[in-house]
């Protein structure tokens, strides 16, 4: 279901945020949300219509969006290294312009008990401070840990602060007193708790690591990630056969086995991008995968059968998918 959203107001949060007022174009109510939705704004890039997704911000105790709501709230970093919505939305949206949005999504649903512990990097802020709202609301017991590469770059501090009081913890990268240290944070805490974690790649993959290292099980450790797959260093082209037809492409550095697959015309199955979902699994027939998921298991990684195409890649110059 699409969604006419018109820009009620353009806020400026620090020197690389700006948050978006969006209210329904006809004026009437928006659909309900849970903490962890986001939406997907389609935007006029690539000479065509993408579609970047931003999660819902909600700072609001006293407020529960799942019934309905009149406006939706957005934060977006400025990314001018990026694919060009955060520089689209910085640029050129303005207060009075409608844009076209997919109905809320949540694929980071929050499951509200007591104890949570809360870790947001960067922009990964927005969905946390839904989920802080969230645990206020209904009384629940939650520690919160807000992290930047500096105290200017903590956005939305205020708001944090008035719904999490001294359970919050800022952290600056260049302030060694307060830099967020994983192997501290974590110690403050048992693997009976359930954290929830949204930012950097970095800094996901560090805190996911360093607690399954000290007994977090997977069931306990919730994430989402703010960036789609980028090339790595030492990424080297291969070739991708589609063992259904015999089709060979060939899969560049910088462009991913899906990007490959939906430039070449053929209608992949995907979802997150993110390698999170595991919609655009697909079978392996010969190769050794890379696998940069986190979806699959550390057996099903090691079996070599599946690849995340949105994601993964091939350690071989020859990889055969069931396509």
């Amino acid at each position: 279901m699409s969604i006419s959203l018109k820009v009620a107001a353009v806020e400026r949060a620090n020197d690389l945020i700006t948050a978006f007022r969006l209210v329904a174009a006809d004026g009437g109510r928006l659909p309900g949300w849970a903490p962890g939705a986001h939406i997907k704004l389609s935007l006029p890039l690539e000479g065509g219509s993408a579609q970047r997704a931003y999660s819902l911000m909600n700072t609001d105790a006293a407020a529960d969006p799942a019934a309905g709501v009149a406006e939706y709230r957005i934060a977006v970093r400025r990314e001018d290294e990026g694919r060009g919505g955060s520089r689209y939305l910085h640029a050129t949206v303005k207060a009075g312009d409608v844009l076209v949005a997919a109905a809320p999504k949540n694929e980071f649903p929050l499951t509200p008990t007591d104890d949570i512990v809360l870790v947001a990097g960067g922009i990964g802020i927005t969905p946390i401070l839904s989920m802080a709202a969230a645990l206020t609301r209904l009384g629940k017991r939650y520690n919160a840990h807000y992290s930047g590469r500096s105290a200017s770059q903590l956005a939305f501090v205020e708001e944090f602060k008035a719904l999490a009081g001294n359970s919050l913890s800022l952290h600056a990268d260049d302030d060694a007193t307060s830099a967020l240290n994983i192997a501290t944070l974590l110690a403050a805490y048992k693997p009976t708790q359930h954290i929830y974690v949204c930012g950097p790649k970095g800094l996901i993959d560090a805190l996911l690591a360093a607690a399954r290292k000290a007994g977090w099980t997977d069931d306990h450790l919730h994430f989402e990630l703010f960036t789609e797959a980028a090339a790595q260093s030492g990424d080297q082209p291969f070739t991708l056969v589609l063992a259904q037809s015999g089709r060979e492409l060939t899969v560049s550095a910088d462009k991913t086995i899906l990007d490959v697959l939906v430039d070449a015309g053929l209608d992949p199955m995907f979802d997150c991008k993110r390698g999170e979902c595991g919609v655009c699994a697909c079978g392996v027939i010969e190769g050794e995968v890379d696998h940069r998921d986190y979806c699959l298991s550390d057996a099903e990684k090691a079996s070599n059968k599946t690849i995340q195409t949105c994601i993964s890649r091939a350690k071989c110059a020859r990889l055969v998918i069931d396509m």
